[in-house]
């Protein structure tokens, strides 16, 4: 896959995951696997079932992402399955709040069946101070 190809994946992907966490976070199910790994705020949480959870329970039901940056780069790992890291950057605010949450998120996106990505793995810290 070129280069373009995988920043405008890259751009989609960010562009279709928080539009689902900000409206319907329980389909975000369908972009992990079985092996996927979430680190949230340092809690390593893994598999569909367990990081669909994590995402449900979350304290709050209503939030609205600003994105500042992404940043894509192609990942190549054992037999080169042409995966993409994705790094964003941005604010979280919380319904009924004044002030935003900045926060980094890192994706680890892997090709999957007929064009499709899923998440291997995510990193997801807030930015203080």
């Amino acid at each position: 896959m070129a280069e373009t190809n995988k920043e405008e994946v890259a751009s989609a992907f960010v562009n279709h995951y928080y539009h689902l966490f900000d409206n319907d976070r329980s389909s975000l199910s369908s972009i992990y696997n079985p092996t996927s790994l979430l680190s949230f705020e340092g809690q390593k949480i893994y598999g569909v079932e367990n990081i669909s959870n994590k995402l449900k329970q979350l304290p709050f039901d209503q939030c609205h992402h600003l994105i500042s940056t992404v940043d894509s780069q192609p990942s190549s790992m054992a037999g080169g399955c042409g995966g993409i890291l994705v790094f964003v950057s941005g604010s979280l605010q919380l319904h009924g709040e004044d002030h935003p949450l900045r926060f980094s998120q890192m994706f680890h996106l892997i090709p999957g069946l007929q064009g499709s990505f899923f998440v291997q793995n995510e990193m997801f810290r807030l930015n203080y101070g």
